[in-house]
């Protein structure tokens, strides 16, 4: 059960040191691993993907750039996600056949989750650069389970929209229980002038394809903290952001506990956790995504999602 945690912006942490991480809402640790030079756990990252040759989508895991199936060809990402242990879970189906990473194709490890949830100005920079006052409490809007969309897909702009945007951005997965069950890379792919001018961000924010997500699901005992991890994006290779998740305002834990306190949240569904300054709104002149761009967003430890604008 998570216990009511208090609204008010959570200060930046000092330099080199970690946020403290309420426990009654910190997704549960496993016992200390082995850790390689970046200092994390040998990960589980939970995929699915399209085998070389077919059509049929396979869940499975990633390890040392091969994506090896579950034994049985049953169990989906979302299966594994509403155990009460998703990474023993994981170990527990393994044995099917493998593949190089290079010879699948990358599919969102949910195809369509029951909920979106994100969350708008949630990083002091990208509140600035954007004219906007901090927030006394999250600030929530919905995407539709139609939004998600395959860490490579090309994201297709809607004929009204004329000022296409990008966002990268920390995805919370959750899992049973109203547990956090891990992490992954999202663009919060956003309508600038819808957003302007429209109150509510549904069309704005929740088009088609507008979340797309992956490259997998890093399971969340395996991420040493959630709010020290490097995010980048990039337009056709210029660097646009540059920032840490411990520059988060609102952290992790009072996400999840805000949301939880009138909404069910249930394995599978993602948090958007918000997006740092860098946005192309913000540029000088501001600069919109256009057709041919390529959007790539890394998160250190969870990976790389890259896809075109249609």
């Amino acid at each position: 059960m998570l216990r009511r945690l208090p609204y008010r912006r959570t200060p930046r942490a000092p330099r080199g040191r970690r946020r403290r991480i309420p426990a009654a809402a910190a997704h549960t640790r496993s016992k200390p691993q082995a850790r390689g030079p970046s200092g994390y756990a040998a990960a589980v990252r939970l995929a699915t993907f399209l085998p070389p040759g077919t059509h049929v989508p396979r869940a499975g895991t990633v390890l040392d750039g091969r994506v090896a199936a579950f034994a049985d060809e049953r169990p989906t990402v979302l299966d594994i996600l509403a155990e009460p242990a998703p990474a023993q879970a994981a170990a527990a189906h393994a044995g099917g056949p493998s593949w190089a990473l290079e010879e699948v194709t990358l599919l969102a490890p949910v195809r369509a989750p029951r909920a979106i949830f994100g969350i708008g100005l949630n990083y002091a920079d990208h509140i600035a650069e954007t004219g906007g006052e901090p927030p006394e409490r999250p600030l929530v809007f919905m995407k539709l389970p139609s939004s998600a969309a395959p860490p490579g897909a090309p994201v297709h702009c809607p004929e009204v929209v004329r000022r296409l945007d990008y966002e990268g951005e920390l995805a919370i997965v959750m899992g049973a229980g109203g547990r956090v069950a891990g992490y992954a890379v999202a663009d919060d792919v956003s309508a600038r002038d819808l957003q302007g001018r429209e109150p509510q961000w549904t069309r704005a924010k929740g088009a088609d394809g507008f979340c797309p997500y992956g490259p997998w699901i890093t399971t969340a005992e395996e991420v040493p903290d959630p709010h020290a991890l490097r995010l980048r994006t990039w337009v056709n290779g210029a660097l646009r952001q540059d920032s840490n998740t411990s520059n988060l305002i609102f952290t992790v834990p009072e996400l999840v506990a805000f949301i939880a306190e009138t909404c069910t949240l249930a394995p599978g569904d993602l948090i958007l956790t918000g997006t740092p300054s860098g946005v192309g709104l913000a540029q000088d002149p501001p600069s919109f995504l256009s057709s041919g761009d390529l959007v790539r967003i890394e998160i250190e430890g969870l990976g790389v999602i890259e896809h075109a604008i249609a």
